[in-house]
């Protein structure tokens, strides 16, 4: 079974730079889970898509959060990295990370618990 774990801080000032980790439980990274993705819930609202990696291949981003976003792969340790930039208020929301072998974030077999991010100075 493939275990993800979310991991960060849970408070970040307007305007600062929002880093993320991944880390997955096995080589799945780098082996037979080609899609991975960040995808996010604000509070109230539905899953919102960030971004997502194929492969080695480039990743690819939600054109409403394209010019703030990245998204890495260190298959070394076996973790997915997410930058979100400029965070405002409305960035609030619990942050997971899901990998799988199909490309729609929805049909990800394997999901983390999520992390929470607040925005607050």
């Amino acid at each position: 079974q493939v275990q993800l774990q979310e991991s960060g801080p849970g408070l970040v000032k307007p305007s600062q730079t929002l880093s993320l980790t991944c880390t997955v439980s096995s080589d799945s990274i780098t082996s037979y889970l080609p899609y991975w993705s960040w995808i996010r819930q604000a509070p109230g609202k539905g899953l919102e898509w960030i971004g997502s990696t194929v492969g080695s291949g480039n990743p690819y981003y939600s054109p409403s959060l394209k010019s703030r976003t990245s998204i890495s792969r260190d298959t070394s340790k076996n973790q997915l990295t997410l930058q979100l930039s400029s965070m405002t208020p409305e960035d609030a929301a619990v942050y997971y990370c899901a990998g799988g072998t199909h490309s729609s974030y929805n049909d990800m077999e394997f999901w983390g618990k999520g992390t929470l991010v607040t925005v607050s100075s």
